[in-house]
């Protein structure tokens, strides 16, 4: 691979669209009112609150604030926004200070997508493998709030997670019989879904169940692609139009249980996952012209996945045994997550016009099979007034799979086959201590782990390899509460990065016109954050700035170049990274019953690829900006607006395009205790259509394309949700438990 030119890429649009403005002028507006609202004869403790006060027949009350923050995260309180009646999960996060959704639905928190996601303080693998499907498929109402972890500690820090996105379900702690909720939404482009919770005590057994399942249609899967590639060593350029569905269905379960065995211990259970199964199919139209513009060939294809399905599944085990010193507890934990992943993919070319190749079509078979035992022990002690103690161990035991061979359709009939398997062991301890008193809060630990990886290809095509790696993960963070209104928060980190089966298997998927394969020496990367947080919370003003600061060496990347007029790509250890961001959070109440949020986040990003010798360096801001407003025989109606002024970062080669998109929507409560909810969504009513595009400025292959997802475009949703039964319960969750949170580019990790 040789490189062809270097080139620093700088992008930031000089002058902003008329949204952007308005957010821009709103952010300073609002820090110049945070000064001002310092009058306010209300005070408003631990950053969150709604309270009420009647004065001789006259009731004042103060507006619920939507976020909350403490020393180690930042918390968003679902229940207090009307849409989570209606909303699923999904459509919540965007609202959620450290969370943004890109233009094509991935996740991101504090700006990358190296992340976990917990249920109820514990790891959640099915949410964390396939989140997008699985988080639409899950009703807001269910969720009390959702948690952004920022300083995940030394009892987690070093497995990888930049940060925790943890999912708390309703909970109180009265339990008086049974509880529940029925969700249900259909939209223009024949997508239906459905949401339940249930929840029920039995003597001294709690049971809840949560159930989603999303119909997906092939009106609401349709894509539209364009593509335009220029090879730089020859001139070439290629074409390529695409389309293509994915019809099929989501089912989404969890199940948790928890039995008191006496006041000093608890045994609790969870085990849940989720079935994924589309039939894939589609189609594409390729041409080849030389640098004049004379085709040099050209073919058509068309492909389908009769049987893809991926199903993942995970159970826990936890007994906490607390004694009768205050803050003393014990915990053993034990979890079992298994992911199965099924791909056979047939391929058919037709119109074949000068082809560099044989063959008239193939059938692809690929298995890949993820295993993983985990067993943890936790003791927590609080050694003295505003001081505790807590330590632990843990083993993690993993193993991946896979199995992919390809037939072709030719004279010769040819096939390959390739095996892999990987095996990771990790063995880690760690201790944390964490401090608190009048205005100051603080936390630090230290983490050790060794891990070893171990390849192994059972056909012999490969000599077997092995890697072993020690590594000390320190963290720190202190807050100071200045006044009931302001806190500060300073914070360093460090985290770890493994590969995941897909970025290690080295099985090669050949195409036409491009071949992949993945890198079996791949090795694990360190990242460090230094993050500085203000928190300002009056009776109707919210503002928080999160400025931070990112460090990656040694970081997974994509390799990508080309040979002739075939475009290869693999993966390499060879990203140096450095990103400055700024988050920024606001909450206005201006008048009762008027709500608008602000959520932004700002980053620049500067990359070194040391494999092709490439820099680059952007600059983007993922804006979400929301108005509530209630009216008369209660009626809410929203308005928001959400995109992406600026170029983000795909990879060292390529970013994405600003977007925008927009929605709104009426919604109206019945019954007694706003049992039942309507609500009527638009989504952009005004375009048909909503684009998303990229470009590639550097490396062998540059170019641009052009993407059309239905699911952001034009479409009307009407969503109905009703409440019923009387339990104030959860299941009782142990207060510590197995959190894994360090592979990416996996079937375990994918976003």
């Amino acid at each position: 691979m040789k490189p062809i030119y270097s080139l620093t890429n700088i992008s930031l649009q000089s002058s902003l669209d008329g949204m952007s403005r308005l957010l821009f002028t709103v952010a300073l507006l609002l820090i110049s009112l945070s000064a001002r609202a310092q009058t306010d004869s209300t005070l408003v403790k631990n950053d969150s609150v709604a309270w009420s006060k009647s004065l001789e027949g006259v009731t004042v009350t103060a507006q619920r604030q939507l976020i909350k923050q403490d020393i180690d995260r930042i918390g968003y309180d679902v229940q207090a926004d009307e849409n989570s009646k209606t909303e699923n999960v999904f459509d919540m996060l965007r609202k959620v200070p450290m969370v943004t959704i890109d233009g094509e639905d991935n996740i991101l928190v504090k700006g990358n997508s190296n992340y976990k996601i917990y249920k109820n303080g514990h790891l959640d693998p099915s949410l964390s493998k396939n989140a997008k499907d699985i988080l639409k498929a899950m009703p807001a109402s269910a969720v009390k709030r959702i948690e952004v972890i920022t300083d995940p500690g030394a009892r987690e820090d070093a497995e990888g997670v930049n940060a925790i996105l943890n999912i708390v379900m309703m909970d109180t702690k009265k339990m008086e019989g049974m509880t529940g909720s029925v969700t249900g939404a259909y939209s223009s482009l024949n997508y239906p879904s459905l949401g339940a919770y249930l929840a029920a005590q039995l003597n001294k057994v709690i049971v809840s169940v949560d159930y989603g399942y999303n119909y997906m249609s092939k009106k609401a899967t349709s894509t539209n692609g364009h593509v335009e590639r220029t090879f730089v060593n020859s001139g070439n350029s290629e074409t390529v139009n695409s389309e293509g569905v994915n019809p099929g269905y989501v089912h989404y379960v969890d199940v948790n249980a928890s039995y008191d065995i006496d006041t000093l211990n608890l045994l609790s259970a969870s085990f849940g996952g989720y079935f994924y199964k589309v039939n894939v199919q589609g189609g594409s139209d390729v041409t080849l012209c030389d640098r004049d513009g004379t085709p040099l060939y050209h073919y058509a294809d068309s492909y389908w996945l009769p049987d893809y399905n991926h199903h993942s599944w995970s159970g826990r085990l936890d007994y906490e045994h607390k004694t009768h010193r205050k803050g003393e507890k014990f915990t053993l934990s034990y979890m079992l997550a298994l992911t199965r992943q099924h791909t056979e993919q047939e391929t058919n070319y037709v119109d074949l016009q000068d082809c560099p190749f044989n063959y008239t079509g193939f059938l692809l078979n690929s298995r890949e099979h993820f295993t993983e035992h985990t067993f943890q022990a936790d003791y927590v002690r609080r050694l003295w007034e505003g001081h505790k103690l807590e330590i632990g161990t843990k083993y993690i035991f993993r193993q991946n799979n896979s199995d992919n061979s390809q037939h072709f359709y030719d004279a010769a009939s040819t096939a390959t086959s390739d095996l892999f398997d990987h095996t990771t062991q990790i063995a880690a301890a760690y201790a944390d201590y964490m401090y608190q008193k009048g205005k100051w809060a603080a936390r630090a630990g230290l983490r050790f782990e060794y891990s070893d990886m171990e390849g192994h290809y059972p056909d012999g095509k490969a000599a077997d390899f092995g890697k072993h790696l020690n590594d000390w993960v320190p963290q720190a963070s202190v807050k100071y509460q200045v006044d009931d209104r302001k806190s500060l928060k300073l914070a360093y980190s460090t985290s770890i990065t493994r590969p995941g089966i897909t970025y290690l298997n080295p099985a090669v998927y050949s195409y036409p016109a491009s071949v992949q394969f993945g890198n079996a020496h791949l090795v694990s990367a360190r990242e460090q954050s230094i993050l500085f947080t203000y928190m300002y919370v009056g009776q109707r003003l919210t503002l928080q700035l999160v400025p931070q600061y990112h460090f990656y060496h040694n970081a997974l990347g994509s390799i990508v170049y080309a040979e002739g007029n075939t475009r290869y790509s693999t993966y390499g250890n060879v990203l140096r990274q450095h990103r400055f961001q700024m988050e920024g959070y606001v909450q206005w109440k201006p008048f009762n019953g008027t709500t608008f949020v602000a959520n932004i986040n700002f980053t620049d990003n500067h990359a070194n690829h040391t494999a092709a010798l490439l820099k680059q360096h952007l600059t983007c801001m993922f804006y979400y900006a929301y108005l509530s407003q209630k009216l008369p025989w209660k009626l809410t109606a929203t308005a928001y607006t959400y995109g992406e002024v600026g170029h983000s970062p795909m990879n060292i080669y390529a970013h994405g395009r600003p977007w925008t998109r927009y929605a709104f929507t009426l919604q109206r409560s019945f019954l007694s205790d706003d049992r039942l909810t309507l609500s009527l969504m638009a989504n952009a009513p005004f375009h048909k259509d909503l684009h998303y595009k990229t470009r590639t400025t550097q490396g062998d292959i540059i170019g641009w394309g052009d993407n059309i997802n239905t699911q952001n475009s034009q479409f009307f949703r009407f969503s109905v949700s009703y409440r019923f039964g009387k339990l104030k319960a959860s299941v009782k969750k142990a207060e510590t438990t197995i959190e894994n949170s360090d592979v990416v580019g996996g079937i375990s990790k994918g976003k």
